[in-house]
C-alpha cells in the first residue's frame, strides 16, 4: 500500500468523508510528495464540503477552503494510484467504474485496510455531533493508515 504517487479517497458524493480523510492524511504526512485527493461516486454537479463536516474540520484547526466535489473517473487512476473507500458496496461500484486493467488490490475499504472491524459510517442527515464522532473515528483511522504508509 505504501509507495504510490496518488491516493484517492472515495465516498458517495465527495462532500464529507472523502475530503475529510484526504485532509487528515495530508496533515499526518506533511512531507509526502505525491497527491492525496477526494472523489465521489455520484457527483451530478460540483458541491462544496458538507457544512457540518466543514464546521467540525474548522473547529479542529483544518480548513478546506475552495473545496468542491469531483466525480471519480478512469482518468483519475493509473498503476501508481491507490483508492480508498469507506464501504464494501462502494468498493464494488468503484471496480465497475475503473478500467478493467486496474488491479483490484489497489482499491480497499479503509476499515479493512487498517484492521478495524467497523466501517466508518456516513453521517448524512445526522446532527452535528455525529459529524464530530465521524471526525474522531476518521482521525484515528487515518493515523493508523499513515503509520502503515510510513513502514
Amino acid at each position: 500500500m505504501a509507495g504510490y504517487q496518488r491516493y484517492i479517497f472515495v465516498d458517495e458524493n465527495g462532500t464529507c468523508r472523502a475530503p475529510m480523510a484526504a485532509e487528515l492524511l495530508k496533515d499526518c504526512l506533511p512531507h509526502y510528495a505525491g497527491e492525496i485527493i477526494a472523489r465521489g461516486l455520484v457527483v451530478l454537479f460540483s458541491e462544496p464540503l458538507n457544512q457540518k463536516a466543514d464546521a467540525v474540520m474548522i473547529s479542529n484547526g483544518i480548513h478546506l477552503e475552495n473545496y468542491h466535489s469531483k466525480a471519480l473517473s478512469p482518468e483519475d487512476v493509473d498503476e501508481d494510484t491507490f483508492v480508498i473507500c469507506f464501504e464494501d458496496v462502494q468498493k464494488e461500484r468503484i471496480l465497475k467504474v475503473l478500467p478493467m486493467t486496474f488491479p483490484e488490490g489497489q482499491v480497499q475499504v479503509l476499515h479493512e485496510l487498517i484492521g478495524d472491524e467497523l466501517e466508518i459510517m456516513n453521517p448524512y442527515g445526522a446532527p452535528l455531533t455525529a459529524y464530530g464522532l465521524l471526525f474522531e473515528s476518521l482521525n484515528k483511522a487515518i493515523y493508523k493508515l499513515a503509520k502503515q504508509m510510513e513502514e
